[in-house]
């Protein structure tokens, strides 16, 4: 294998087709949201031979491998095996908005988690990450009775070993890449990963959060979004994800974390002031009516008053704070780790090669937008 101009890898198909690794037609099929039938009729042979690639039976020819690399576009040398890759299962994978989503569309993020995990790997191998600091956390799982059973007792401890006291927590996700966890954003648009707007898993070596931004592009929601995951990883390790009770659990965690009960205890106020809601809101980097949730939760107003307070919210509105102007809660490990690397000499087409990607993937991977102006034709 070698690179090409502009540091596409390169390699002989007929070398490929009898090294040829299975999962990762699977994994390129499902990152381009296309079932079997899609490829099989675009290559031009059966669904059954597509399902008989994929499991391993028999490999495709050189002509055909050409044809799938051109149409799900990746190098050819993508489909050789050798480099180090970890199967995802859906079991282990907590998407906060399952029952919005398409099998198909859990599936494209399944394999695009896993290659999450493949870059992260390979930077690796040039920068040195910041140690997982997570209690319990050896050989992707957490060790059981780490944590309390308890979402908010759970909150509590990590947030005392984190040394972070009661006060609000400034930058969540920029703490969790601070502790060794891979976090990335990335625009889940509705030709992708429609609705998915959060998911995460502690089933690698080392935890990986993937955030989007919702329709709103809301910091607040964001930040929530964050802890909810960072709930998933210390508290469902071993439990199949997806279920409604978990992701309570892990909706109180994030609650706990992002506003612990000993200091809201004495902060918010037994009557409803919205000017209040609004100033706590911004205190501690929550959504107004989290905080209105919060104070009815902690006994400090009733339901009624309570749905009074959401109706006032949606009267007066709320003004959403764009992710991007918040760098503290735009993820950076990956992207710092790629410019420490090109310091020591490696390149992103060099990157791109080791991984088999192409260059331009690579940089889709790091959150990379495409700025060109898109063209509109109008009738």
């Amino acid at each position: 294998m070698r690179p090409v101009s502009g540091g596409a890898p390169t390699a002989n198909p007929a070398t490929v087709a009898r090294t040829f690794d299975p999962e990762r037609l699977q994994q390129a099929r499902q990152l381009a949201l296309r079932t079997k039938q899609d490829v099989a009729e675009a290559v031009g042979v059966s669904a059954a031979a597509i399902g008989q690639f994929e499991s391993g039976i028999t490999p495709p020819r050189a002509d055909t491998l050409q044809k799938l690399a051109g149409y799900l576009k990746v190098p050819v040398g993508f489909f050789a095996a050798g480099r180090p890759r970890v199967r995802l299962e859906s079991d282990n994978v907590y998407f906060r908005s399952l029952r919005a989503t398409t099998a198909r569309q859990r599936k494209k993020a399944i394999s695009y988690t896993e290659q999450v995990w493949e870059l992260a790997n390979a930077l690796e191998r040039h920068v040195r990450f910041p140690a997982i600091d997570i209690p319990g956390f050896a050989g992707g799982e957490i060790a059981p009775g780490t944590f309390p059973s308890d979402p908010a007792a759970a909150a509590r401890h990590l947030r005392e070993a984190w040394s972070m006291g009661d006060g609000p927590v400034p930058q969540v996700v920029r703490l969790a890449e601070s502790k060794g966890i891979v976090a990335v954003l990335v625009p889940m648009v509705e030709d992708e990963v429609a609705r998915i707007d959060a998911f995460s898993t502690s089933a690698f070596n080392r935890p990986v959060m993937v955030l989007s931004p919702d329709r709103a592009d809301d910091v607040y929601r964001h930040r929530f979004s964050a802890a909810h995951e960072l709930g998933h990883l210390v508290l469902h390790g071993g439990r199949v994800a997806g279920t409604t009770d978990i992701e309570r659990e892990a909706d109180k965690f994030a609650a706990e974390f992002l506003t612990p009960r000993a200091a809201m205890e004495t902060r918010l106020k037994s009557r409803l002031d919205m000017a209040d809601v609004l100033k706590v809101s911004l205190e501690w980097g929550v959504e107004p009516k989290s905080v209105i949730y919060r104070s009815r939760e902690l006994g400090k107003i009733s339901d009624a008053t309570a749905r009074r307070g959401y109706i006032r919210l949606n009267q007066v509105g709320v003004v959403h704070e764009p992710v991007a102007q918040f760098p503290g809660e735009f993820p950076s490990l990956l992207s710092t780790a790629v410019e420490l690397a090109e310091q020591r000499g490696v390149t992103i087409p060099e990157l791109a090669a080791e991984l088999a990607w192409t260059p331009a993937h690579v940089r889709r991977m790091l959150g990379a937008q495409d700025e060109r102006p898109r063209l509109t034709i109008v009738d």
